[in-house]
């Protein structure tokens, strides 16, 4: 099973050794010390891979392993072409035509699967029974996100997605 991991957006997160990938999304800080953050990170060596959420630029300049694109901003198979043999694309997704859409991603990451235990989210959640049908027609991996944790894991898994992602899930270290 993946773990994905995504930062909290306050500036705080490190990397859970528990986790496979780190999104980090930081909202809050300029393109500068966005940067400054990915390049910090990268140098601790840590086990898990590296995307920046939404900045492909900033990924791409600080060499982070890939980039986590929003629901409907760029196509993934539009920065498939741009960046080097390697480069990990996930892609947010939270409907049907997201996922039909995440062409091109190694991942699609979809939500809300449950109410989410980090942020107020006005979406319904999907359920158990939609991320079944959605993994089924992904051209796609599907990770799930949205209110997971320890207890409903498995349910996701056993649902069709390879793994699951939060920022709740990991235990601030």
């Amino acid at each position: 099973m993946i773990r994905y991991q995504i930062t909290n957006g306050l500036g705080t997160s490190l990397l859970s050794p528990s986790a496979d990938f780190l999104q980090i999304r930081e909202p809050q800080l300029t393109p500068r010390d966005l940067a400054t953050f990915v390049r910090r990170a990268l140098q601790l060596n840590l086990p898990g891979r590296i995307l920046v959420n939404d900045r492909l630029d900033i990924a791409l300049a600080a060499g982070a392993a890939g980039v986590h694109l929003k629901s409907r901003a760029i196509s993934p198979q539009l920065v498939r072409n741009l960046v080097p043999k390697g480069f990990l694309i996930t892609l947010a997704c939270h409907n049907e035509e997201d996922v039909l859409a995440a062409f091109g991603a190694d991942y699609a990451l979809i939500s809300p699967v449950f109410p989410p235990l980090s942020k107020a989210d006005t979406r319904t959640p999907l359920g158990l029974r939609e991320l079944t049908r959605l993994a089924r027609i992904s051209p796609v991996p599907l990770l799930a996100l949205g209110g997971i944790n320890e207890a409903n894991a498995a349910s996701c898994i056993s649902a069709g997605a390879i793994g699951v992602a939060g920022i709740s899930l990991f235990p601030e270290v």
